[in-house]
């Protein structure tokens, strides 16, 4: 399983403050887990929180589930304290809140003695505005995460179950991720009691060009990890394109005729993502 095929269909968000579900999330199926010092912890629990989570990421107990911390920001009074905690954990990656320009990144960084994975949350209008200089920072940076419900805040907008004033938003935020070779992460979805609302949020997710998604339920997790998966029909085409494409008679040949319709080379590499991506998944699972 390569690094950047790395599945995060669903990354669930874990109140650092909460000892109860730190230890639930150890046996959750998500993909990975963001243990929150930010937005989930008042603060009058900030320091109790960063004691729990350091502690817990260094007992390494989260198994085959990819960890994250989500850190204050530096401007706060707990940041410098987060960061130090959080690198001296060890995580898979440290996640920055507030990011707005690449400067944050780099002040990031200049806290850090030795190298560490980070992801950035999009969440101001100004971060909207910066993406090709955020995304393009370097430094570690490896993920973009969308604060949805931040984002609408500042936009003094309001939630809409179409997001269609977040269009723009989401769009040129998955197109900086990939000019940068970044993964990036949808938002979250607030009305954990409906199912279907969720589901569509997932799909519009998927169809924007999202890698996974940002839960803040346990709930969400199984709905979340089969949307963002190629589902077993999607693998069986794919396979079958790349079959025929390495056909001898097809080698070399920019367009081909496969069930019925034309195809060309970039289909083919679709498909060979696809099959890389559900082959993650299955040894993912399997682990």
């Amino acid at each position: 399983m390569t690094a950047a095929l790395r599945p995060r269909r669903s990354v669930l968000y874990m109140p650092g403050s909460n000892a109860r579900a730190l230890e639930k999330a150890k046996s959750l199926l998500a993909d990975a887990l963001i243990l929150d010092l930010e937005d989930a912890v008042a603060p009058d629990a900030k320091v109790l929180a960063r004691t729990q989570v350091r502690e817990a990421v260094k007992a390494g107990a989260f198994g085959k589930r990819e960890v994250i911390i989500r850190v204050n920001a530096l401007s706060t009074a707990w940041g410098g304290a987060d960061l130090a905690a959080a690198a001296e954990a060890r995580p898979d990656a440290i996640l920055i809140p507030k990011v707005s320009h690449a400067g944050d990144l780099a002040a990031v960084a200049a806290q850090l003695s030795e190298p560490v994975a980070i992801w950035a949350m999009i969440e101001t209008p100004l971060a909207i505005l910066n993406l090709a200089a955020i995304a393009g920072a370097g430094g570690g940076l490896s993920c973009l995460v969308m604060g949805t419900n931040d984002l609408v805040k500042e936009f003094r907008g309001v939630h809409t179950p179409d997001r269609q004033n977040l269009s723009a938003a989401l769009g040129l935020s998955v197109a900086a991720a990939r000019a940068f070779g970044l993964c990036i992460l949808d938002g979250v979805y607030n009305d954990i009691g409906n199912t279907d609302g969720f589901r569509e949020s997932c799909r519009q997710g998927r169809a924007f060009g999202f890698d996974g998604k940002t839960l803040i339920h346990p709930s969400q997790i199984a709905s979340c990890n089969e949307a963002f998966a190629p589902s077993a029909t999607e693998v069986e085409a794919a396979r079958n394109l790349i079959a025929a494409f390495e056909r001898p008679e097809n080698r070399g040949k920019g367009a081909i005729a496969v069930d019925g319709r034309m195809v060309e080379l970039l289909h083919a590499e679709i498909a060979r993502h696809t099959v890389a991506l559900a082959d993650a998944i299955a040894a993912l699972e399997a682990a």
